[in-house]
Protein backbone atom coordinates (compact mmCIF):
# COMPACT_ATOMS: atom_id res chain seq x y z
CA UNK A 1 0.00 0.00 0.00
CA UNK A 2 1.58 2.97 -0.78
CA UNK A 3 1.17 6.22 1.12
CA UNK A 4 -2.35 7.87 -0.93
CA UNK A 5 -4.03 4.23 -0.60
CA UNK A 6 -6.66 3.97 2.40
CA UNK A 7 -6.66 1.14 4.52
CA UNK A 8 -9.49 -1.38 4.01
CA UNK A 9 -11.44 0.17 7.31
CA UNK A 10 -11.21 3.64 6.14
CA UNK A 11 -12.71 2.69 2.78
CA UNK A 12 -15.52 1.26 4.69
CA UNK A 13 -16.28 4.34 6.42
CA UNK A 14 -15.98 6.66 3.47
CA UNK A 15 -18.73 4.40 1.70
CA UNK A 16 -20.94 4.83 4.22
CA UNK A 17 -20.47 8.34 4.63
CA UNK A 18 -20.71 8.64 0.83
CA UNK A 19 -24.03 6.55 0.91
CA UNK A 20 -25.55 9.26 3.33
CA UNK A 21 -24.26 11.89 1.85
CA UNK A 22 -25.66 10.65 -1.61
CA UNK A 23 -29.02 10.02 0.18
CA UNK A 24 -29.29 13.37 2.05
CA UNK A 25 -29.37 14.85 -1.89
CA UNK A 26 -32.34 14.81 -3.91
CA UNK A 27 -32.62 12.08 -6.16
CA UNK A 28 -33.29 14.36 -9.32
CA UNK A 29 -29.84 16.08 -8.19
CA UNK A 30 -27.82 12.78 -7.37
CA UNK A 31 -25.91 13.19 -10.40
CA UNK A 32 -24.78 16.86 -10.14
CA UNK A 33 -23.57 15.99 -6.75
CA UNK A 34 -21.75 12.91 -7.87
CA UNK A 35 -19.90 15.11 -10.69
CA UNK A 36 -19.35 17.77 -8.46
CA UNK A 37 -17.59 15.57 -5.72
CA UNK A 38 -15.54 13.98 -8.50
CA UNK A 39 -13.96 17.37 -9.41
CA UNK A 40 -13.38 18.22 -6.12
CA UNK A 41 -11.85 15.47 -5.25
CA UNK A 42 -9.66 15.66 -8.48
CA UNK A 43 -8.74 18.90 -8.08
CA UNK A 44 -7.59 17.92 -4.20
CA UNK A 45 -5.84 15.05 -6.21
CA UNK A 46 -4.07 16.90 -8.76
CA UNK A 47 -2.38 14.14 -10.87
CA UNK A 48 -4.10 13.66 -14.17
CA UNK A 49 -2.49 10.06 -14.75
CA UNK A 50 -4.27 9.01 -11.75
CA UNK A 51 -7.45 11.18 -12.21
CA UNK A 52 -7.87 9.06 -15.70
CA UNK A 53 -7.14 5.72 -14.02
CA UNK A 54 -9.52 6.28 -11.86
CA UNK A 55 -12.37 7.23 -14.30
CA UNK A 56 -11.22 4.16 -16.14
CA UNK A 57 -11.83 1.98 -12.93
CA UNK A 58 -14.96 3.25 -11.71
CA UNK A 59 -16.70 2.55 -15.49
CA UNK A 60 -16.15 -0.90 -15.08
CA UNK A 61 -18.42 -3.54 -14.90
CA UNK A 62 -21.37 -1.22 -14.23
Amino acid sequence: MNDSTLPFAELEDLYDRLAEAIDAVDPGRRDVFLTKLALCLAHELGDRERIWRAIDVAGRDL
